[in-house]
């Protein structure tokens, strides 16, 4: 049976707490009810929830683009999301319907030349952004990923404010930079303390290029269930 996802609609506004461009890895827990999975989007559905948040995100909510934020790199990127774990069943109200599995983050990850590998359109839906547990977990997966797959450097471009963030999880400031009208840093990842996958945990490279724009274009933030 087919797995149905959704990305919620951004309700209003939030708090700038989201990076602009970056950014165990499978499930990780934010709260004592909940999970969340992080893993490579691969299905019409995964990628279609995939872009819509990022619109809603980059868009839509911070306004650092117009329309939607799709780019040249997304030929070459591979999309990374977090999509909720059902609750356990203790903790869900009674005859409620099966919860649905709900894409509530995203990043991408790309190589521009043998070894150098970049992340970018790190977010989280605002209602899940408390204890940034989901980014943290994002960037895990990313970093971790590309480490898999023969990274020497990771560097990605950083909203001023989540600076102290990324250099809490390893990540040094190389320079300043802006994007967009926006401060931002460049910054590096200490592979080091982003050890790559060994069988069976590691995800196999997909052959590029991954989406296609028929299951990107014309699909409303709103109407995200498939």
């Amino acid at each position: 049976m087919a797995l149905a996802l959704r990305c919620l609609r951004l309700k209003k506004p939030a708090p700038e707490q989201v990076g602009h461009e970056v950014l165990n890895p499978y499930l990780s827990s934010s709260m004592s009810t909940r999970t969340y999975q992080f893993k490579l989007a691969a299905t019409p559905a995964e990628i279609a929830a995939y872009f819509a948040l990022r619109q809603a995100i980059f868009a839509e909510e911070q306004q650092i683009f117009q329309g939607n934020d799709v780019d040249d790199w997304d030929a070459i990127a591979y999309p990374i999301i977090a999509v909720t774990s059902p609750l356990p069943h203790d903790a869900q109200q009674p005859l409620s319907k099966p919860e649905q599995p709900t894409v509530v983050g995203v990043v991408r990850i790309y190589e521009i030349e043998p070894g150098l590998w970049y992340g970018g359109r790190l977010g989280t839906h605002p209602d899940y952004r408390k204890g940034w547990q989901i980014g943290k977990g994002l960037i895990q997966k990313a970093v971790t990923t590309a480490n898999t797959w023969g990274c020497d450097r990771f560097l990605a471009t950083v909203q001023m404010q989540n600076v102290r963030f990324f250099q809490r999880l390893h990540w040094r400031s190389l320079q300043e930079k802006v994007i967009c009208d926006r401060l931002h840093h460049l910054m590096e990842a200490d592979l080091e303390h982003y050890p790559p996958f060994f069988h069976p945990h590691a995800e196999p490279r997909p052959s590029l290029p991954i989406w296609s724009h028929e299951w990107q274009a014309g699909q409303p933030i709103e109407a995200q269930a498939c």
